[in-house]
């Protein structure tokens, strides 16, 4: 009799890549982005994770992480979750522990199917729906002419939402916010929905004004327009406004999703932060949030499997940074189409790892 695989070893390491230019958003600057790629082996057969986190992220993985999950059922990646948020007890589990948890998860699902031989979609006996993707990126520190080719392009890969950042310097250049949506609206006029994401930069005062001169520009969605802490200042700004607020990016876990979800017309879930595959899946099989409608947050490659096989998504978050990464990166990133995304053929999520394209940009 054979025995069944076990997960024989976790691999992590980090890499750090330059934006194409200066970068930043109503409360962030930056001009890198750092990925923490995850390996999981099971005899001669390798799964693929990733977070976006500092690099010492590989160090959670290797050091705790690692024990927690070596040795299990390779087959049963929900066993190995649940492991590994028994060891982060005492580290805790938000932000950057899971980070790593996320990648981790997504790795040994990844690594299940491969040992199986069958697409994700297909481990998990779901049907597949093409995926629709927003064009998201229109930082605050693009000139016009930049933010309207970024904008145009989007259009021609058929994209029917697009999304830039307001909110600039934490909410003190509103004017200079607004003439930029005011200048996307003209862009995507008659094309395509335009979405902004304040990342938090105003109080609720100066997010409804703001956001009352969005409504009269025919903006759809208003992300984070405070911070997505502020519960109640969510809800406030709701009420006041048309267009659907949204945030979830920082719901690190099912019971923060569901506290923040009656807060918002749309909650955002973050594949790599949540705690990847198993608790998306969970968030999504929740009756707590029946009826609440979810769309991806960034990394959309890592996404796309899982966001394929949840009636009630939206769509999934095209982000500039992490789009030039995952189709430099990983082999098997599939192109846009009609401003939609297929899940491809191949087992696992059908992606591979360039280690070579990747190793120069190695950190850690």
């Amino acid at each position: 009799m054979t025995s069944a695989p076990a997960v024989a070893s976790l691999r992590a390491s980090a890499y750090t890549v330059p934006t194409d230019r200066p970068e930043a958003d109503g409360t962030l600057a930056w001009d890198s982005t750092t990925i923490v790629v995850v390996e999981a082996e099971a005899g001669s057969v390798t799964g693929l994770g990733w977070t976006y986190a500092p690099a010492v992220g590989a160090q959670v993985v290797t050091d705790l992480l690692a024990p927690a999950v070596t040795g299990r059922p390779a087959l049963d990646p929900e066993d190995s979750w649940s492991a590994m948020v028994r060891a982060v007890r005492n580290a805790g589990r938000p932000g950057l522990v899971g980070c790593a948890i996320s990648a981790t998860d997504i790795a040994l699902w990844d690594l299940a199917a491969r040992l199986r031989g069958v697409p994700l979609v297909e481990l998990w006996d779901q049907p597949a729906r093409p995926v629709e993707v927003y064009g998201s990126g229109g930082f605050t520190t693009y000139d016009d002419a930049t933010l309207e080719a970024q904008l145009r392009g989007w259009l021609d890969l058929g994209c029917r939402r697009v999304k830039i950042k307001i909110g600039e310097s934490w909410g003190t250049c509103t004017e200079r916010d607004l003439e930029r949506a005011a200048r996307a609206a003209v862009v995507t006029a008659g094309e395509a929905e335009l979405m902004v994401d304040a990342n938090g930069a105003y109080d609720v005062e100066q997010a409804c004004t703001v956001g009352r001169r969005l409504d009269a520009l025919g903006v759809t969605w208003l992300e984070e327009p405070v911070s997505s802490d502020d519960h109640e200042g969510l809800t406030a700004v709701r009420e006041h406004l048309r267009a659907d607020v949204a945030a979830g990016e920082y719901g690190w876990d099912l019971a923060g999703l569901v506290h923040l979800a009656p807060h918002v017309d749309c909650l955002q879930v973050d594949v790599t932060r949540c705690g990847g595959y198993t608790e998306w899946r969970r968030v999504a099989a929740d009756p707590r949030l029946a009826g609440v409608d979810l769309s991806g947050h960034c990394a959309p490659y890592a996404s796309l499997p899982v966001a394929a096989t949840t009636p009630q998504l939206r769509h999934v978050e095209y982000f500039h940074d992490h789009v030039r990464i995952e189709r430099r990166f990983f082999d098997g990133c599939v192109g846009i189409r009609d401003g939609r995304l297929v899940v491809p053929d191949g087992p696992g999520h059908g992606l591979s790892f360039r280690r070579g394209e990747a190793e120069q940009h190695r950190v850690a």
